[in-house]
């Protein structure tokens, strides 16, 4: 007898790309291009083909929504449902992006817009995490030694590196345990800069899937070189 195939789980997508750039020393990593591509175009496509992500929402700085725009219909971006402005802090710009999404997705996929290297391996693995434990991300061993400084700049503590790892997006979570959580911080009055600390808060545990070394920020100008080699190794794989 046939075993029935698995229903996928119906996963949202946010990609927040609502930053300043201020890092970027007037870079515009918003509109930076890549091999012919938008860094933030390269983001999104990471979850196009994705059988379980139904939909994407985009956020971005109210000056780039006009572009962004133009993007998606230039680079057929077809799971894209809207375009919506960011807030203030990250927290606010994800708000404003679940706000977007359908009420009858199981999971939310947070991802960073300047993180164009996310594999399918990895992002599929991070959606599994979170379907069985609630609420999983990408992560990396940390490679050099870490150490905890005091106010005045000198070592305090070496943690075991063994304990340490490099956290990335996608960051799943599901839906439901996600919207209590932002309406916990809002109530708190509290804003985190990562979206594992808002579900943390609330008591729930989160699972370290696997990451790829490949899976960058593209935050200071110094990351760019390496997004080149990694963009050339990818094409030439």
């Amino acid at each position: 007898m046939w075993k029935k195939k698995p229903t996928a789980p119906a996963v949202g997508v946010v990609i927040v790309a609502a930053g300043s750039s201020r890092r970027m020393q007037g870079i515009d990593k918003q509109d930076l291009w890549l091999e012919g591509m938008p860094v933030v175009v390269r983001s999104v496509r990471c979850f196009e083909e994705l059988e379980c992500v139904r939909e994407i929402v985009v956020v971005c700085r109210e000056d780039f929504l006009g572009t962004m725009m133009d993007y998606v219909k230039e680079f057929d971006l077809l799971k894209v449902k809207t375009i919506v402005k960011g807030g203030a802090t990250r927290q606010e710009s994800v708000r404003n992006g679940v706000a977007a999404l359908s009420d009858d997705l199981l999971y939310y996929a947070i991802h960073d817009g300047a993180r164009p290297f996310a594999s399918q391996e990895v992002i599929s693995c991070c959606i599994e995490a979170a379907v069985q434990h609630k609420a999983a991300t990408a992560a990396v061993p940390a490679k050099d030694t870490i150490k905890v400084a005091d106010e005045n700049g000198f070592i305090r503590d070496t943690p075991p590196r063994e304990t340490l790892y490099l956290t990335q997006t996608p960051q799943v979570f599901l839906s439901s345990l996600y919207r209590e959580a932002l309406r916990q911080a809002q109530k708190d009055g509290i804003d985190c800069t990562d979206d594992c600390q808002l579900v943390e808060r609330m008591g729930a545990k989160v699972y370290l899937s696997q990451g790829s070394y490949f899976n960058i920020k593209i935050t200071t100008p110094e990351d760019l070189p390496i997004a080149q080699a990694i963009v050339q190794t990818l094409e030439e794989a």
